[in-house]
């Protein structure tokens, strides 16, 4: 078959540039969504399919006059169509609507998509150009079967035993990051694919786990232990090996402190009236700053106790010294760097209103800040028919 959309689905500066493009998308929660939430950001038609239950995260908190903020954020921009797969009809119809696609992803326990019928191998039978992503906790050669939430995945990495405070328990990172960072390269490796197949002719499976996209964003930890054979430990908010490199005290509050260069400390040095620094051994590098970080902090705050946080950062930012205060959510997502960005637009799921997010990437080809829509329900179930009629038109 080829797949043929309509002229009007091309890619437009408003549609964004993956404006034609059909993805079939057989995720839940958070893993797989936000992987097809980035492509539908980027104007890909999204079609989620789900169960009569629906995802499992339409019921799970926080909720905006009944509905889920968490669902609405994670499939933002697609279609959904309730379709029952152990149901032989509806099998065949999600096959069917397979066979339309340019993208496939899902993010079932391994062997479940092939338990179903709809995975890699069965639907690239009937789609040879199909570009198929699989999204599990420890890939499809883990014979464990261990679910893997994010939690799992953030103590299995070694991202715990790095978080926290260096006489405190390990701690978790406070965002899904687990799930994010699979959903992002996801992402990332099936518009890599969808390339590639402009070449070939042929589309590819892609099989991403989370372990190891969430290790592979770990490079400061994997490389102390890799250059040193001694695994990194908790260090609190300090960086690990740099200093000063983190929060420090003030009089009212905290504030953060970034010097990496000799020059610039030197500057620093001077700043807090302490040019004897510069000299001392012990602060002759970036590295030996590390080691001695301790000592190099008291004399820090000494200055800094001293002082108000507003004073500091108007003290470091004249003299070039990256600093910044700490905020919390709500002064970054109402800040005037999110707006200026567009990071977040009007959207909305039936009558619930709500900002949601837009992907990050400023393209010069497309126009940020459309309202989008999340669905309801099998709120697009009614359009499969005629979707698949066009299609087989097209063929």
């Amino acid at each position: 078959m080829t797949i043929s959309h309509d002229a009007s689905s091309k890619a437009t500066a408003a549609a964004g540039p993956l404006a034609g493009l059909r993805v079939v998308d057989f995720t839940r929660v958070l893993a797989g969504p936000f992987a097809t939430a980035l492509l539908a950001d980027l104007g890909a038609e999204v079609i989620k399919i789900e169960s009569s239950q629906g995802d499992d995260y339409r019921h799970v908190g926080p909720f905006v006059d009944g509905s889920s903020a968490l669902f609405m954020f994670a499939n933002r921009g697609k279609k959904s169509v309730v379709l029952d797969l152990k149901d032989p009809a509806d099998l065949a119809r999600a096959v069917a609507l397979a066979e339309t696609a340019d993208v496939v992803v899902e993010n079932f326990r391994p062997g479940v998509a092939k338990k179903l019928g709809i995975c890699h191998e069965a639907l690239r039978a009937r789609n040879e150009r199909l570009v198929y992503a699989s999204i599990s906790g420890f890939g499809q050669n883990d014979t464990s079967n261990r679910p893997a939430y994010d939690l799992v995945v953030q103590a299995i990495t070694g991202l715990m035993s790095i978080n926290g405070d260096r006489d405190r328990p390990p701690t978790i990172v406070g965002e899904a990051f687990g799930d994010l960072s699979a959903g992002l390269f996801a992402s990332w490796g099936i518009l890599a694919a969808l390339v590639q197949r402009q070449t070939t002719g042929e589309g590819c499976y892609l099989d991403i786990a989370m372990f190891d996209t969430l290790l592979t964003l770990m490079p400061t930890a994997t490389c102390a232990y890799i250059a040193t054979g001694t695994a990194p430990t908790r260090v609190g908010n300090r960086h690990p090996l740099s200093a000063p490199f983190g929060a420090f005290a003030a009089r009212d509050g905290n504030f953060i402190l970034a010097v990496l260069n000799n020059k610039l400390f030197a500057v620093f040095a001077k700043l807090i009236g302490r040019p004897d620094l510069i000299s001392d051994p012990r602060y002759e590098s970036d590295e030996s700053r590390g080691v001695n970080e301790t000592a190099l902090r008291e004399a820090i705050e000494g200055w800094s106790r001293e002082l108000d946080v507003a004073v500091i950062l108007d003290a470091l930012s004249a003299a070039g010294i990256p600093c910044a205060p700490i905020e919390n959510v709500a002064q970054a997502v109402d800040s005037e760097q999110a707006a200026r960005r567009s990071l977040y637009r009007s959207g909305a799921m039936g009558d619930v209103r709500v900002k949601l997010p837009e992907q990050p990437v400023h393209f010069s080809t497309m126009t940020r800040g459309h309202a989008i829509h999340a669905p309801e329900l099998g709120e697009h179930t009614g359009e499969l028919e005629n979707w698949l009629a066009r299609e087989k038109d097209n063929c």
